[in-house]
């Protein structure tokens, strides 16, 4: 039983632990609510800059988690329990070396995810080349990021791969160049083949001439013919029409117009000659 005649209560040491616990649960539900008003204010920035709102909520959910697990500790502290966070930091140490060492691989396209999120060297629609394969970002997920190559296939590289290799963006800026080759017969009329391509390519639906100029230049002297090198530039976030559709356009009006013009297109020469001015002998 116990003896009230000499119970008495030690009300400053009682007023001591009340306002400790006051502080405490003051100090957690400012990290709750800190957490939560960072929570949505992630949300909005991430989402306005990624095109993949799971991502977004995803990553915004983890700070918000890391600044709940954080004002925790603090709280720990605060009512003098150091060694129950001591033991937490240590247990979380050794289960996250053990869990790192045996899901690398993953973990390593988790943060690179997470790079990519932020860095953001493509978005999707973007036509990226990396190790030589080539497509339209479809997604970006924590583990890989999906791409369709040009001829249709689904292409899933992991993240880590994105960030250790060099990575093409086609159409990061909105521009893309196309060019192709024709070849003049020499003592043909250069400066007139190259001011009816000019001509040609004028007008042509999808080919910019007021923000990119039409070029239109002598490339090699090769055996037969001398080459003109034509490079136009096509807006890549216009999708009314496709690059490849402009290209095809573009070349077939060029050889109409050269060909209506007069001017000779031909193919590899082979020159052959006899020894010692001997007669060519054919069967």
């Amino acid at each position: 039983m116990i003896d009230l005649q000499n119970f008495s209560i030690d009300w400053p040491s009682v007023q001591h632990w009340v306002i400790l616990f006051g502080i405490a649960l003051g100090t957690l539900l400012l990290f709750i609510f800190l957490s939560r008003k960072s929570k949505i204010f992630l949300e909005k920035r991430l989402t306005r800059k990624m095109d993949d709102d799971l991502l977004a909520n995803f990553l915004a959910g983890i700070f918000a988690s890391l600044v709940v697990i954080m004002g925790i500790m603090i709280v720990l502290r605060i009512i003098g329990l150091t060694g129950i966070v001591s033991g937490m930091l240590a247990g979380a140490g050794i289960s996250a070396f053990i869990i790192g060492f045996a899901l690398k691989d993953i973990g390593e396209n988790f943060l690179a995810g997470i790079l990519l999120a932020f860095k953001r060297p493509f978005k999707i629609g973007d036509i990226i080349d990396i190790g030589g394969i080539r497509g339209q970002v479809l997604s970006l997920n924590l583990r890989d990021t999906q791409i369709k190559t040009l001829d249709g296939k689904d292409v899933f590289l992991p993240n880590s791969l994105l960030i250790k290799n060099p990575l093409v963006n086609f159409t990061i800026d909105g521009y893309l160049r196309y060019d192709f080759m024709v070849g003049l017969d020499y003592g043909s009329d250069y400066l007139g083949a190259m001011g009816v391509i000019d001509s040609a390519l004028r007008g042509i639906p999808g080919i910019l001439e007021e923000k990119k100029k039409v070029t239109v230049r002598v490339n090699e002297l090769a055996e037969s013919t001398l080459n003109i090198e034509i490079n136009f530039w096509v807006d890549t976030l216009d999708n009314t029409i496709g690059d490849l559709d402009i290209k095809s356009t573009a070349i077939l009006s060029v050889l109409t117009a050269l060909e209506k013009a007069g001017f000779n297109l031909p193919a590899k020469i082979i020159e052959l000659k006899t020894h010692k001015g001997d007669s060519l002998k054919t069967s």
